[in-house]
């Protein structure tokens, strides 16, 4: 396995223009991402050293004493939250003298500078061909993603030493010179994770047999010498836990993404599920080896090692958060033909490994063993299925190109201000499209509950405040027609079912339903309507962390009937919270109005007939009567939110420029021609 072409020529320009203009771009950037890798570093390390002694940290303060000093009394394991091998715990042991406090600083910032190792290695071996872009900017990306991975923020927050195996073995592969020193130091990180000797035979079979033995040897040597130091620990891992089973907690907790915690957290135990587990790992071992082999020969030594590492994950008894880094790697791997396609398995890894799984799925029974599995799931998918291209492909340096609608003439030069958020004529990848509105809508459902939504006395204090100020202007303006309009709907009983109904329904059903129309039938009209929903909803946030309103039913002394929610029991303190999934007080502006508003007016400019484009502006018009008979929302409420709306198209139009005015059919459904082959 040979480590080559893991660098490039510095070639090729950053955009257009001088290359003295593409240098001072490319400049810039580069700036601009090493300062956001710092400025992750620095909160990640923040955030560790601020939290209160106790609570971080928390393996390495199995060793305090009752002086503040770690120390070891008896066994590693004795309170069954040290995980590492024995090895690790004979390695671990001169630091013992070292007192509390200065060791976690110290550990802390020497994890920081191994995720910069970690990073700029990876950097190094990306597979050619490597523009000088590419180079130059591959290392603050890869740092910034390793610092925003789950993995790498468990690690530094309980202490572990998951990273350094990882280090050591892309050190062995891409660092040192000699087969010798290389498989020893990928010997050593085995000795730390066992289940890496899986690289044993990846070397082997790809040529590097000294490699391969070198490392046998080393994980044996190291194994044996934790064994005369610590037989009791020792005994205890191997034998009495079965590699560390059952160390860290449950092999059935959902932090354990293993096939062995899946199986259990299905329902299986006993000699069937250990025979499963048996069988199922080793046909995961054979056939992820067998990729990695042919993406070693290929050149692709990095994909090569991350696939090996995810075969890892999956066949280890336990695979803890802290231990899948080998996932992230896998980032590297090529899919798809189309250039549009390229993002969908980049974007994928990297919401999945820097995301809790909640925000992936929605939380439903159905999608339950699926949101328990993401990280396994995707381990198992860079090990035996996705299909990463080869670098003989003519696919591999030349996808399909995008294709991009003709700008549209604006009446300001500077419109649009991000001329490379260029209109796309192709329809989007489905997965991806998903993926992103999900994680979306999840990112602004927490923001939504965040914003100055407390439902504490304080909270509920200053929304009723800001909800008597509604009160008055619409006083003012005489307009203030809720209590009316909610009495009315409600002493008519076929009329308040019907508000209920449309309140509850229609808020998500009519803007997906648009969205999936859209999708498939005007492609480019589709990621103009989807830039200003997201501008629309991303203002309406600002005003929800603003501006918290209590709605007219969470005014005692209003009298509002809340037909929808029932009764409610104003003498709790925290009574607005009527869920743990939404904040009562996110009222103003009111998206329920702006979504429909959003709606109708997408409706009516794309529709081609007449009565469509009435029936979509009737949309937000029982829109507005709902939320007002319902008492969920201010009149006025419904005028912020066609404020929002405003702001939505406005943004859109002045990132992105106007829309462009191409029509269904002159969108190509057939596949453009296959580039031309190029040597390998």
């Amino acid at each position: 396995m040979a480590n080559v072409e893991h660098g490039g020529q510095m070639s090729g320009a950053f955009g257009a223009g001088t290359t003295q203009e593409a240098k001072a771009r490319l400049k810039v950037a580069r700036v601009g991402l090493w300062t956001v890798a710092a400025v992750l570093a620095v909160r990640q390390v923040a955030v560790v050293l601020g939290t209160p002694r106790g609570e971080r940290l928390t393996d390495l303060e199995t060793w305090v004493g009752t002086n503040g000093v770690l120390h070891v009394n008896g066994s590693l394991y004795d309170s069954t939250r040290f995980t590492g091998t024995p090895f690790a715990g004979l390695v671990l042991k001169p630091l013992t003298r070292a007192a509390q406090q200065a060791l976690g600083w110290s550990w802390t910032f020497g994890t920081l500078l191994l995720v910069v190792a970690l990073g700029l290695i990876a950097a190094r071996a990306l597979p050619k061909p490597v523009t000088r872009r590419s180079s130059l900017l591959a290392a603050p990306v890869a740092i910034s993603l390793l610092m925003l991975s789950l993995p790498v923020r468990n690690t530094l927050y309980l202490g572990q030493t998951s990273i350094i195996p990882v280090l050591l073995v892309l050190l062995g592969c891409f660092a040192v010179r000699g087969e010798r020193t290389s498989g020893a130091l990928i010997g050593l990180g085995a000795a730390l994770q066992p289940t890496l000797l899986l690289f044993a035979p990846l070397l082997w079979f790809t040529g590097r047999r000294r490699a391969a033995v070198s490392t046998a040897g080393t994980f044996a040597v190291c194994t044996a010498l934790a064994w005369a130091a610590m037989p009791h620990d020792s005994y205890t891992y191997w034998v009495h836990h079965l590699a560390g089973t059952g160390l860290g907690g449950k092999a059935d907790d959902h932090a354990n993404q293993s096939l062995h915690g899946a199986l259990l957290r299905l329902g299986l135990s006993g000699p069937l599920e250990i025979g499963l587990f048996f069988v199922l790992g080793t046909a995961v071992a054979v056939l992820g080896l067998r990729r990695a082999i042919r993406y070693a020969h290929d050149g692709q030594l990095l994909l090569a090692v991350a696939v090996t590492g995810c075969v890892a994950v999956a066949v280890s008894p336990t695979s803890w958060q802290h231990q899948l880094l080998w996932v992230l790697l896998a980032v590297v791997g090529r899919v798809g033909r189309r250039a549009s396609d390229r993002y969908v398995w980049p974007v994928a890894v990297v919401l999945l490994m820097t995301l809790p799984a909640r925000m992936m799925l929605p939380n439903m029974g159905a999608l339950e063993p699926l949101r328990d599995n993401l990280v396994l799931l995707a381990a198992l998918g860079a090990a035996i299925c996705v299909p990463f291209l080869s670098r003989t492909s003519p696919y591999y340096r030349a996808p399909i190109p995008t294709e991009y609608a003709r700008p549209v003439p604006t009446r300001w030069k500077h419109v649009p201000l991000l001329p490379f958020l260029r209109r796309v004529l192709t329809r989007p990848n489905l997965l991806l499209e998903l993926l992103l509105i999900r994680v979306t809508y999840a990112a602004y459902a927490q923001v939504r509950l965040a914003a100055t939504g407390d439902s504490s006395t304080a909270g509920r204090v200053s929304a009723e405040h800001h909800g008597d100020q509604i009160l008055a202007v619409e006083r003012l303006l005489h307009i203030d027609v809720e209590r009316w309009v909610n009495h009315a709907v409600a002493g008519v009983g076929w009329l308040r079912g019907f508000f209920d109904f449309y309140y509850e329904s229609f808020h998500f059903v009519f803007p997906l339903a648009v969205l999936g129309v859209l999708y498939w039938r005007r492609p480019v009209d589709y990621r103009w309507a989807r830039s200003v929903l997201g501008f629309t909803t991303f203002a309406a946030l600002i005003g929800f962390w603003l501006y918290p309103l209590a709605p007219p039913r969470l005014m005692p002394h209003l009298g509002i009937i809340d037909t929808v929610h029932g009764v409610q029991d104003f003498s709790k303190p925290d009574y607005g919270t009527l869920t743990a999934l939404t904040n009562q007080y996110a009222a103003m502006p009111s998206l329920h109005f702006g979504w429909s508003l959003w709606c109708g007016l997408t409706i009516a400019i794309l529709a081609p007939k007449w009565w469509m484009k009435v029936l979509g502006l009737l949309h937000p018009l029982f829109t507005v009567s709902a939320i007002v008979a319902t008492g969920n929302h201010w009149v006025l409420d419904a005028a912020g939110g066609a404020a929002v709306v405003g702001v939505g198209f406005g943004l859109a139009h002045l990132f992105q420029g106007p829309r462009a005015r191409v029509t269904a059919a002159a969108v190509s459904s057939a596949p453009a021609p296959e580039p031309a082959r190029t040597p390998s």
